[in-house]
């Protein structure tokens, strides 16, 4: 992973590794098969490099629907389980009405209005462990 970028199968989405966090853009419609390929890259890259937090991009999607929404919300709970949280940046209004409309919550992702805004929610609450080895968040 000299390059910065966990590489799959042809057509891919690219996961680019920031510091401590992925960094994951999405352009227009992302398919059954390159969300798959995605959910793969991201687990694989963050046990690969124990990043702790990824930002997904979705200032370039248009329009949503009710599989991209489970795919967003699967990658989150599956980063949550490897000890990274996640963060989706760039939300269009129209995606937000169309999540509501379809009763997609997201459940364990936070949000944010821009991919700066996504890093610097990462950085300020950094998850340390405590003296019985226990997780706990760091303001």
């Amino acid at each position: 992973m000299s390059d910065g970028f966990h590489h799959g199968v042809a057509a891919h989405v690219p996961v680019l590794r920031l510091g401590e966090v992925l960094l994951v853009t999405l352009q227009g419609d992302l398919h059954d098969s390159m969300a798959q390929q995605l959910q793969q890259d991201i687990a694989a890259t963050i046990v690969d490099s124990r990043v702790t937090g990824v930002v997904i991009d979705i200032s370039g999607v248009e329009v949503i629907d009710s599989f991209l929404g489970r795919v967003l919300a699967e990658i989150a709970a599956s980063s949550s389980l490897l000890a990274a949280r996640t963060v989706l940046a760039g939300m269009r209004p129209a995606v937000a009405i169309t999540l509501v409309e379809l009763g997609l919550t997201l459940p364990g992702l936070r949000t944010a209005l821009t991919t700066e805004a996504a890093l610097e929610l990462l950085a300020r609450r950094t998850p340390v462990a405590d003296a019985g080895g226990s997780p706990r968040e760091h303001p």
